[in-house]
């Protein structure tokens, strides 16, 4: 198992466990008769809700990138890695900044080709722009789901 898989397994039972004590306080809360603190056990309902939303948000993001991924390197699509890396393994951020508009070339000759925006998403992440990188793999996700292999 890979570190993020751990990670968000991880999380997602610290959230259920937090929605368990939380529910349990709500429903006490909203057992007692005072409008105030009904209204203080319906927010601790909601507000768990809401990170539940946003964990499976995150974790169906995960599954389908990862799964474009592999589509991506079972073809042979994914970018050779030639950039530049500290000793840390992280990449040279100049080096990416470089390869980078291959990638934004590709994606406009290219505008509806998942591959393309997939192969961007990686292209920002490597320049450590991991905003557009998101935003980009969302948009691949999205063509990905127009245009089934």
């Amino acid at each position: 198992m890979t570190r993020a898989v751990i990670g968000s397994v991880f999380m997602a039972i610290l959230l259920v466990l937090y929605m368990w004590v939380a529910g349990y306080q709500a429903f006490i809360m909203m057992s007692s008769g005072n409008g105030v603190v009904i209204a203080m056990g319906i927010a601790l309902l909601v507000l768990p809700l809401i990170g539940v939303w946003a964990l499976i948000r995150e974790l169906s993001f995960g599954i389908r990138s990862g799964r474009l991924i592999k589509r991506l390197q079972a073809e042979n699509g994914l970018p050779e890695d030639t950039l530049a890396h500290r000793p840390s393994g992280r990449t040279i951020r100049e080096s990416a900044d470089e390869e980078f508009p291959l990638y934004a070339a590709e994606v406009e000759a290219t505008p509806e080709s998942w591959r393309a925006w997939m192969r961007l998403g990686l292209a920002y992440d490597a320049s450590g722009d991991r905003r557009r990188a998101r935003s980009a793999v969302r948009t691949a996700i999205a063509f990905s789901k127009m245009h089934p292999a």
